[in-house]
C-alpha cells in the first residue's frame, strides 16, 4: 500500500547521485511523509489509468506491469526458522512508479530514458538477536536495471530479485534472492502451499468512498520456504512461510485518511486472514478498511468493516522517531468465532529507510469457537512516524 512514495523517493536519490544503478537507503537522510505523498490530486493523477470497476484478470500477464497506472508493487513476507529453533522475519517488495502517463516523444532519447523508476525494500528481523536489518535500493527502468514481466515471471532490481524456479507455473515456485548494506543476505525459494486469492470486490480493493482511490490486489497468501540466510559468519538453513501481495494503482489515501494497519496472519488450522484498518484524523477507522478469512481449501470470505474489529493493547515508542506503534492486539472476528491476539515477534520492527514505518513479523495465539488457534503473520503500520513528527 505504499508505492506512491516510490516516485519521491526515486527522484530524491536520483538528484544526488546522477541515477547510479545502485542506491543506498542513506541516500535520502530526512524520511517523508506517507500522507503527504499519498494524497493525490487530480493533475497528479491525470492521463493514468484507475482502478474504479472490478476486471478480468488475466494470468500470467497480471503478473507483470501495468504501466498505465501510476504505480505497483510485488510484497513477500514470511517467517522463517532455523534447525536449532532461531525466528526471523523477511521483507522484500520491489515498487514501481511512472513519472509521467506518456513516454513523450523526443529525438535521439538516450538509453537511459524511462518514464519508469524503482525502488526496494529488504528487511530481516532477527528476533533472537533482537534487531532488524534493512536496506533500500532505486533505480531506472531502463538498460535492465530494474523492471518486471510475466513470462517467465521475474520481478528486480539490481541484484535483488524475485524469479521463477523452471518446475513452476507462473508464480508457484519462486526464487527470491537479496542482501542488506551490512550484508546480511536471503536465498530463498517458496512453493505455492494454496492458490491465489483476488482480494475485495473480486480484485478491486476500495481504500475510500472516493471512486478511483482503490487498488487491484490478489494475494497467494500460503507459500512453504526453505534456503539459506546469513546474518553475521556462515549461512543458515531455514524453512518457514511466506505471502505474496500484488496491488497497482493510481490513487490512494483519501482526505482525512492518515495511515493504515494491515495483518496477513497464517492460522495453524491451515486458515488465512487479511485485513486492514484506514485510519482516519479523528481516530476512527475508514468504513473502506475490509479483510479476507481465506479458508484452508482455499475458499473465501470477505469481511466488511463492521464485521471485525481491531483493538490495540500495548505499544512500543520508537527512540528514533518518537512515534508510538501499537505492537500487540486483539483482533476478533464474532461471526467466525474468532479471537486472536497478535502480538510483534520483536518490538522495534520499525524501517527505518526513505520514510519511516513499522513492518514486521508476528505472532498469533488465540481460539476459534473455543478451540486454541495459533499462528504466524506479518503487520505493517504506517503514519504513526507522521502523527509524531507533527506532534500528535
Amino acid at each position: 500500500m505504499i508505492a506512491r512514495l516510490t516516485t519521491i523517493c526515486v527522484l530524491t536519490a536520483c538528484a544526488m547521485s546522477a541515477c547510479a544503478p545502485r542506491q543506498s537507503a542513506r541516500a535520502i537522510r530526512e524520511p517523508l511523509s506517507i500522507t503527504d505523498v499519498l494524497r493525490g490530486t487530480a493533475a497528479d493523477d491525470a492521463g493514468y489509468a484507475r482502478a474504479v470497476d472490478p476486471r478480468a484478470f488475466a494470468f500470467p500477464a497480471d503478473h507483470g506491469p501495468h504501466p498505465d497506472f501510476r504505480s505497483e508493487w510485488w510484497y513477500f513476507t514470511g517467517n522463517l526458522t532455523s534447525a536449532d529453533g532461531r525466528r526471523f522475519g523477511y521483507h522484500l517488495t520491489f515498487f514501481r512508479n511512472a513519472v509521467t502517463p506518456v513516454e513523450p516523444a523526443v529525438e535521439h532519447a538516450s538509453a537511459w530514458r524511462t518514464r519508469q523508476v524503482w525502488m526496494a525494500h529488504f528487511a530481516l528481523a532477527d528476533v533472537a538477536g533482537g534487531r532488524v536489518h534493512a536496506s533500500e535500493r532505486f533505480g531506472r527502468g531502463a538498460l535492465d536495471l530494474a523492471g518486471a514481466r510475466a513470462e517467465p515471471f521475474r520481478v528486480w532490481l539490481d541484484d535483488w530479485s524475485v524469479i521463477a524456479e523452471p518446475d513452476g507455473d507462473g508464480v508457484s515456485a519462486l526464487r527470491l534472492r537479496a542482501a542488506t548494506d551490512d550484508g546480511v543476505t536471503l536465498d530463498l525459494r517458496l512453493d505455492g502451499a494454496k492458490p491465489l486469492v483476488l482480494q475485495g470486490d473480486a480484485g478491486l480493493s476500495r481504500k475510500s468512498s472516493t471512486p478511483g482511490n482503490a487498488s487491484y490486489y490478489y494475494s497467494v497468501p500460503r507459500f512453504s520456504a526453505a534456503g539459506t540466510i546469513t546474518v553475521g559468519e556462515g549461512a543458515i538453513a531455514v524453512h518457514g512461510s511466506g505471502w505474496f501481495d500484488r496491488e497497482w494503482s493510481t490513487s490512494a489515501l483519501d482526505a482525512g485518511q492518515v495511515g493504515w494497519d494491515w495483518f496477513a496472519l497464517q492460522l495453524e488450522d491451515g486458515a488465512e486472514l487479511m485485513l486492514y484498518r484506514i485510519r482516519r484524523a479523528d481516530g476512527s477507522s475508514d468504513p473502506a478498511s475490509e479483510g479476507t478469512l481465506i479458508t484452508p481449501d482455499g475458499g473465501t470470505r470477505r469481511l466488511a468493516h463492521g464485521e471485525f474489529s481491531l483493538a490495540e493493547e500495548r505499544s512500543w515508542r520508537s527512540p528514533r522517531s518518537g512515534a508510538s506503534y501499537p505492537v500487540a492486539w486483539l483482533v476478533t472476528v464474532p461471526s467466525l468465532g474468532l479471537r486472536l491476539r497478535v502480538t510483534a515477534a520483536l518490538d522495534d520492527q520499525e524501517l527505518d529507510l526513505a520514510f519511516r514505518y513499522w513492518e514486521g513479523a508476528v505472532d498469533v495465539h488465540g481460539s476459534r469457537a473455543d478451540s486454541p488457534l495459533g499462528g504466524v503473520g506479518y503487520l505493517e503500520m504506517t503514519g504513526y512516524a507522521d502523527a509524531a513528527r507533527a506532534g500528535g
